[in-house]
């Protein structure tokens, strides 16, 4: 089951729709023209075209199970007692003083660029169910770090 929000289920279909109508045919059109070339036992160009629509396939299809097994999570019912999906939380690293803020969201809607981090990542895991005024210890790949988390909110 993969929890997400309104606008990244959207997004994720719009994609979905996007590869199935135009993505698809192109594959298929690459395959036909490959084809035509003559001997598929050396045409490289044809293997090229079926590798490219098999990778083109298992995306579709990984795509579409995440749609199937997604839970659009009501962001309305949601409390900021402590940190959850869909909870943007601002911290100090105890160590250095640094600032941060995240918001923990599905795996299909992280974006580091917009700082929001997967569920399933080492600091949004030793986050969850803790509350403002925490301090969390966190195991990453470059050692550990001490977060005091000091604001829960939803960001509707």
């Amino acid at each position: 089951m993969a929890y997400m929000s309104q606008e990244g289920y959207d997004k994720l279909v719009a994609e979905l729709q996007y590869l199935e109508s135009v993505e698809r045919p192109k594959a298929s059109a690459a395959i036909a023209e490959a084809a035509d070339k003559g001997d598929l036992s050396e045409n490289s160009e044809y293997d090229a075209a079926k590798e490219g629509q098999r990778h083109l396939e298992a995306r579709i299809a990984e795509m579409k199970m995440t749609v199937a097994q997604a839970k659009i999570v009501d962001l309305s019912r949601l409390s900021t007692d402590a940190v959850q999906i869909m909870s943007t939380v601002e911290m100090t690293n105890v160590k250095t003083n640094a600032k941060m803020k995240y918001t923990i969201v599905s795996e299909t809607e992280a974006n580091l660029k917009q700082n929001k981090i997967s569920i399933k990542t080492p600091i949004a895991q030793g986050l969850l169910n803790k509350k403002v005024g925490d301090e969390v210890e966190i195991t990453i790949p470059r050692g550990t770090i001490v977060l005091r988390i000091d604001k829960i909110s939803i960001d509707a």
